[in-house]
């Protein structure tokens, strides 16, 4: 394994970390300015203002946690990805969904990562919409 892999890793067990200890700024600590941000079967937001107000939003309306977390990156430590579980409680009625009620659910998550100079550039996150909505009970 490379260095440049290993912080690579490294970068990416921390951002899920932070996401779990619900320490927002430090989250933020680690994307770069102008962050890519692919929301699932949405569009592209970029930069740190446009993440922040994604993280309210979601802290707002779920409250969710990382578990099983795995870690793969490439030995230049440009790229990495994480498969793990997101086990969350659908808390507010985010924009467009159906309404909240306190509905838990456990999904299989996919994201990709790009890194610039020790920092998260791009995120992408994947998961299976119909099984959200079939478990908060909306189909």
């Amino acid at each position: 394994m490379t260095d440049s892999q290993t912080l690579a890793l490294a970068l990416i067990n921390q951002y899920y970390a932070v996401f779990n200890s619900g320490d927002r700024s430090a989250m933020l600590n680690l994307l770069t300015d102008d962050v890519v941000h692919d929301i699932n079967q949405g569009e592209s937001r970029v930069g740190i203002d446009d993440f922040r107000a994604f993280l309210q939003r979601m802290d707002r309306c779920y409250a969710e946690r990382v578990e099983e977390l795995v870690v793969f990156a490439n030995a230049e430590g440009t790229r990495g990805s994480a498969e793990f579980y997101i086990s969350g409680t659908y808390l507010d009625t985010d924009e467009g969904l159906p309404p909240a009620k306190g509905q838990v659910y456990r999904l299989r998550v996919g994201a990709f990562f790009e890194i610039k100079d020790s920092k998260v550039a791009r995120v992408t996150n994947y998961y299976n919409l119909k099984d959200w909505l079939e478990q908060v009970g909306a189909i």
